[in-house]
């Protein structure tokens, strides 16, 4: 506040109603903000939050169109649904397809569908069980008007069906360049709803590892609180393969591992410049031999013999997860020699310092009886004289005193 007010005495040529002064601070504050902030269009998680709704919404509606065009075409065709089971391939047969009797036509005729269903179930036999049930459907004919509609309806859906898939491969594009360690440690989905539910992934990277395991669970978690039962083990982390693989006793331990994994993971990559995919896979690595170790007993590695290999390679690699911690070194293990050797040198301290404490005491002893000890150092030599010196006035003044003492009785007596 006070530069703020007596900046124009600090700076030579700024007058008072000049507004350069605020200009600097304004230019100050954005430049701070910015670095503060360091926003990077192609790291944006906001896109990934928008992809994973729409993924998951989708899901929902391509569901129910799926089983309305089911239930709709099977007016026509009901032994269709039988055959294929699929909805995709269910909705893209029957938009091929469309009225049944054109799978009635000879083999040799040039309007045969047979080789353009079998490239779409992609299997002969399915294809050829169709056109036999087609021959022998007990479907309603329909007009033409409602074959149209009933098509029509068929192609949004496989349409929607192919942009789902579109939509797919662009959030696991975007996965890898946002959280590309989440991603390899838990899935392109798992770690979109994951962030998607935190809010950011800057808010799913603070977030300590006990909220990333139940994250997604909250009613669970309140409902026990307020019953005074048992919390729930896990939330969206569920849906990852290691706790179904895990056994029903380890579940909860595998959960709290790998919500701990992924909270190192997170904040890998939030908090580094040019995040690498090394750190995820090793970490997945790692969630597998902890597996293991449930099921056989073999010992997993450390976490920090993991990391220290991951940072060699980084540097080997000539690729860092971060500008600012290229000159960090890293920690290397210590062999059992240097252990052996500090452990010895602690010993050896330990004993001279005991041996330095009995000294102690035996001096203590030397000034509290200086008769039994034979006078060994010119010092305690000098403090007994310095003693003796004291000692010997106050004993002449006590004399001097009886004297006189005995002098006045002799003279009472006398008179």
């Amino acid at each position: 506040r006070g530069c703020r007010l007596h900046l124009p005495k600090f700076v030579k040529g700024l007058d008072k109603g000049d507004q350069a002064a605020e200009k600097a601070q304004l230019g100050l504050g954005h430049s701070y903000s910015r670095a503060k902030v360091k926003f990077n269009p192609a790291r944006s998680d906001n896109m990934i939050i928008q992809s994973i709704a729409l993924l998951d919404q989708m899901d929902k509606d391509l569901n129910t169109f799926a089983m309305r065009v089911r239930e709709w075409y099977s007016w026509h065709f009901p032994e269709l649904k039988d055959i294929v089971k699929d909805n995709y391939m269910f909705a893209r047969s029957a938009a091929y397809i469309q009225d049944k009797s054109t799978l009635l036509v000879a083999d040799d005729d040039e309007n045969n569908k047979l080789e353009g269903l079998t490239e779409i179930v992609g299997d002969p036999e399915t294809a050829q069980a169709v056109v036999a049930a087609a021959k022998t459907s007990m479907g309603m004919d329909c007009s033409a008007v409602d074959m149209v509609n009933i098509i029509n309806f068929t192609q949004r859906m496989v349409k929607l069906a192919e942009y789902r898939k579109s939509l797919s491969l662009y959030l696991t594009e975007k996965m890898s360049i946002v959280a590309p360690n989440l991603s390899a440690l838990i899935g392109d989905t798992v770690a979109a709803r994951l962030i998607s539910k935190a809010g950011s992934l800057t808010n799913l990277a603070k977030a300590p590892a006990s909220t990333v395991q139940i994250l997604g669970a909250e009613k669970a978690l309140f409902r026990a609180l307020k019953t005074k039962g048992n919390t729930p083990k896990y939330g969206l982390i569920y849906h990852s393969t290691f706790i179904g693989r895990a056994d029903k006793k380890n579940k909860g331990r595998i959960s709290r591992y790998l919500a701990n994994k992924c909270s190192i993971a997170t904040r890998i990559d939030s908090f580094s410049d040019e995040p690498s995919r090394l750190y995820g896979e090793r970490l997945r690595e790692q969630v597998e031999e902890r597996l293991q170790f449930y099921e056989t007993g073999a010992a997993p590695r450390k976490n920090v013999d993991v990391m220290t290999q991951v940072a060699k390679e980084l540097k080997a690699g000539g690729t860092t997860p971060d500008d600012d911690d290229d000159d960090m070194e890293v920690d290397t293990p210590k062999s059992k020699k240097d252990k052996k050797k500090k452990s010895k040198k602690k010993d050896k301290k330990r004993k001279s310092d005991a041996s330095d404490v009995v000294m102690d005491d035996d001096d203590d002893d030397d000034e509290e009886s200086p008769a039994k000890t034979p006078k060994s150092s010119s010092k305690k030599k000098r403090k007994l004289e310095e003693a003796d010196g004291e000692e010997t006035p106050k004993s002449s003044s006590k004399k001097a005193k009886k004297d006189k003492k005995k002098k006045k009785d002799k003279r009472k007596s006398t008179e």
